[in-house]
């Protein structure tokens, strides 16, 4: 006889970031709630010739802090944040991953993964041959190093993969780990998104697509301005993000600090263009409702939006739509914050720090500005809380992301409470 599957709660207990505006949670949390500009010149590659020489970087990270020497040589950037980032999450949940080895997985999305080692290996082909190819480069380029990685440092034995859609990686990866929790696979999942791409290639072909900001090289501070009239495209970025998730009565059997309930996942696709969004923005509004209809809640149970917002003319326009599409007059009335305004856009790691980001605005029940709104678009006419800091009574929290290739994730987040 077989017994009816029961989803299982899934809760997260910890988080760990490390961002453009801070190397932990906490001080990149601080930083948004200032409004703190995280968008510099590029000093992480040769600019010369660039259209785009501006970038969100992570400042004065030092991956020896996480990793011995010899490992983080064969480790790519990216997957180093990733490691960085799993390390404090960890610690923040207080997860015994030895003791549950094999119940504890892993799932890091990467859009791009290991681009600064891939495109030094190709001038090392270039210049030296193939014979000086170093042996590292496959198991140090390949998108699921992060996860594969961070399974290593730290002895993760159950489910591991990454998630790779582009911008909506990490929101997948997330999504993803909740349903593998769910379905009694996992007790416990390391999940979230690590990025790295800010090398001449990265900067050139995002520039080439037509996707950056161009025009305020000379004015990094402002050039992601979301929902602006005079948004010219987004700032490159990198980073990381892991989050704990965990079973609930596993986590309340350890005594864990629960910071939030993951209550659902939709994603869709927009089948309609490589780069652009579908017209009307009707695939976004789409995973959203799914979304809404997998935590079993009415739209109107939203109390706060952690958008996509990237500062793309097109993405902003249309994000707007399908957010009015979903949620009607209500639409107004729900204050939306781009965390992308500050720290830049980080692809495929985006959807993990914008997750962490909306789990920490839960816990404090205060959500940050969105930065640079300053002559609003007449066409993004909702509540992007320009003004600074809020307090906010929030029960449901929504956190999008929308990925090249028509990828559209949705997660809904609610403050813990039995």
């Amino acid at each position: 006889m077989t017994t009816a599957y029961e989803p299982r709660r899934v809760v997260v207990t910890g988080v760990g970031l490390v961002t453009a505006v801070g190397n932990t949670r906490e001080e990149t949390w601080a930083a948004l709630l200032a409004g703190k500009n995280g968008i510099v010149p590029v000093t992480l590659c040769d600019t010369d010739g660039l259209a785009s020489r501006i970038a969100g970087e992570v400042q004065g990270f030092d991956p020896l802090n996480f990793i011995d020497r010899k490992d983080a040589r064969r480790m790519d950037r990216f997957v180093q944040l990733a490691v960085a980032a799993t390390a404090e999450a960890l610690a923040h949940s207080g997860l015994d991953v030895a003791a549950n080895a094999d119940q504890v997985g892993v799932m890091i999305g990467a859009g791009i993964g290991g681009l600064t080692t891939l495109e030094e290996q190709f001038h090392t082909l270039f210049e030296k041959g193939p014979d000086r190819i170093s042996p590292f480069l496959v198991p140090m380029f390949i998108s699921d190093m992060a996860a594969g990685q961070v399974s290593i440092q730290f002895g993760a034995r159950g489910p591991n993969y990454n998630t790779v859609s582009a911008c909506a990686s990490g929101a997948d990866a997330l999504g993803t780990a909740l349903e593998v929790i769910r379905r009694g696979d996992a007790v416990a999942m390391l999940a979230g998104g690590a990025e790295s791409a800010i090398t001449r290639m990265g900067l050139a072909s995002f520039a080439a697509s037509r996707a950056l900001s161009t025009k305020r090289n000379n004015d990094p501070e402002h050039a992601s301005r979301p929902y602006d009239l005079h948004r010219d495209g987004f700032v490159l970025a990198e980073g990381a993000a892991t989050l704990v998730l965990e079973d609930l009565e596993f986590a309340q059997a350890r005594g864990a600090t629960i910071l939030a309930e993951f209550m659902s996942y939709g994603q869709s696709a927009d089948a309609f263009h490589v780069t652009q969004p579908s017209e009307n923005g009707e695939g976004a509004a789409r995973a959203m409702q799914i979304a809404l209809r997998k935590a079993g809640i009415a739209a109107s149970a939203i109390n706060y939006i952690n958008p996509h917002g990237t500062s793309t003319p097109l993405n902003d326009k249309f994000e707007t739509m399908s957010v009015k599409a979903v949620f009607g007059e209500a639409a107004r009335g729900i204050p939306m914050s781009s965390t992308k305004s500050m720290v830049g856009h980080s692809l495929g790691a985006c959807g993990g720090i914008e997750a962490g980001v909306t789990v920490l605005s839960l816990r404090d029940q205060r959500i940050h500005p969105t930065r640079n709104l300053i002559v609003p678009d007449p066409d993004c006419d909702l509540d992007y809380v320009p003004e600074g800091p809020r307090d906010l009574a929030i029960e449901y929290a929504m956190s999008n992301s929308l990925g090249f290739g028509g990828h559209n994730s949705s997660l809904i987040f609610r403050r813990w409470g039995e």
